[in-house]
């Protein structure tokens, strides 16, 4: 079965920062588009940035800009997601994501989630 697991998640003051893994297992092969979505308490599922199989291309959402970087090991089939500089407002709960068809964007082609990894930011 395709499962991806997330790690990292946990509480965190406002201004500091947390890494996020996600190690996809069972795929066929390892270089897919990969990224990230959170969900807020009571709010709609958002696109927050993907990296492309290769991990040259990556895109982020403006509201994470200049304070996330996802990058990818893929040696060791993980993506991660820095988050820096982080917001109350990032709490969330926060999903790995993984787009089979390379050509379609990840916020348009989710083919596998992960379970999610809360993350909470305090003021």
């Amino acid at each position: 079965q395709v499962q991806l697991v997330e790690s990292g998640g946990g509480l965190v003051q406002a201004g500091g920062s947390l890494r996020l893994s996600c190690a996809p297992s069972g795929l066929p092969f390892r270089n897919y588009t990969m990224g990230w979505f959170r969900q807020a308490p009571g709010k709609e599922r958002e696109f927050v940035c993907s990296i492309s199989g290769s991990g040259g291309s990556t895109y982020y959402a403006d509201s994470v800009k200049g304070r996330f970087t996802i990058s990818r090991d893929n040696a060791k089939n993980t993506v991660y997601l820095q988050m820096n500089s982080l917001k109350p407002e990032d709490t969330a709960v926060y999903y790995c994501a993984v787009g089979v068809v390379t050509n379609i964007p990840l916020y348009r082609g989710v083919d596998y989630w992960g379970k999610g990894t809360l993350v909470t930011v305090s003021s």
